[in-house]
């Protein structure tokens, strides 16, 4: 069984999380943080959302790799949206050498055809564009002696819990359709890859109980694939307003109005029944939450993997929050 992988080593990110999560912002996230320092990054989605050019307000991501960032100290950070149709005819193009053949050949719905009646090889192509990526060298050549890498790292914002652990077991899909050949050849090197040393898979998570089962049956069955898995990322944590004492006493609704009363009059609040019992309410609810989230929290330390937090926001998610995030997954130790 395949466990954790220290962050050095790694050169693939994939981040996957229940939807709602946050992972499109904490992919982005992670990418400006590994570009800190002078590297170049790739970020690339596979769903067509284009949720990575509204993360960083830049125009619509095409199927071409283009700088959307920069980072401290000179790093880049390069946007990719992996399109099948396109990832199809460089397909062809590679292994048979159609040329603008296959240029037709997608015209004509080959595309559509072969990824209908057999989903599995439009992940092999979807994956496939990330693993030319991950092999390209700087020099523009494949090769292990053709110099160092074209980016020093990738990260991929894979798609959500329910289907990333079908979508990464490319060999298992494909084996039905495809003994030998280049498909299954591809598919191979592919699954190579992903079980590396050097790439592991980040799950994203709320403290609510759905994400949180949803994430621990994930990582549950991505080990089983023999996938690594790198963090957990804990996305809208909220701190507690209360100390633990009148968490305590809320929770069991103990709290003195009367206290409440005279609090509010010192401030020079109204302090009518209506604003009292409203106010206790409320404490009685938060209570009760961080009650909820303390539960969750201990079901994901029990699973002994990197547990990295990220606050909850007023204001939303823009280029600055991303940035701020950057810094604090750095901070916690997520990027060497």
């Amino acid at each position: 069984m395949t466990g954790t992988a220290s962050p050095e080593s790694v050169r693939l990110h994939i981040v996957t999380g229940k939807g709602g999560t946050g992972k499109t912002t904490v992919a982005a996230s992670l990418a400006l943080a590994l570009a800190s320092g002078g590297r170049k990054v790739l970020l690339a989605e596979v769903e067509g959302r284009q949720g990575i050019s509204q993360t960083f307000e830049v125009p619509p991501l095409a199927t071409e790799e283009v700088k959307i960032a920069g980072a401290p100290g000179g790093g880049e950070v390069f946007g990719l949206s992996v399109d099948a149709k396109a990832a199809f005819v460089e397909y062809l193009q590679l292994f048979y050498k159609l040329g603008r053949a296959g240029g037709l050949l997608e015209r004509f719905g080959a595309t559509d055809f072969a990824t209908t009646i057999a989903p599995g090889v439009r992940d092999v192509l979807l994956i496939g564009r990330i693993y030319e990526a991950n092999r390209r060298r700087a020099s523009g050549g494949h090769g292990r002696h053709d110099g160092s890498p074209a980016y020093d790292a990738i990260v991929l914002d894979a798609p959500p819990t329910g289907r990333v652990v079908r979508f990464l077991s490319v060999n298992h899909e494909v084996a039905g359709l495809a003994k030998v050949g280049p498909i299954r050849s591809q598919a191979d090197s592919i699954t190579e890859m992903l079980t590396s040393p050097g790439s592991v898979v980040h799950v994203v998570t709320l403290l609510e109980e759905m994400p949180v089962q949803e994430s621990v049956d994930a990582i549950t069955d991505l080990r089983a694939v023999g996938l690594n898995i790198g963090s957990i990322v804990v996305n809208q944590v909220r701190e507690p307003e209360l100390p633990p004492r009148q968490l305590a006493a809320a929770s069991r609704s103990r709290i003195d109005h009367e206290a409440v009363r005279v609090g509010l009059a010192a401030a020079g609040l109204k302090a009518s029944d209506a604003v009292v019992e409203g106010l206790v309410a409320q404490a009685r609810d938060h209570a009760l939450r961080v009650a909820q989230e303390t539960e969750q929290r201990s079901v994901l330390d029990a699973l002994d993997l990197p547990i990295r937090t990220l606050p909850a926001t007023s204001d939303g998610v823009e280029v600055g929050t991303i940035r701020w995030f950057a810094d604090l997954l750095t901070d916690e130790g997520m990027v060497p």
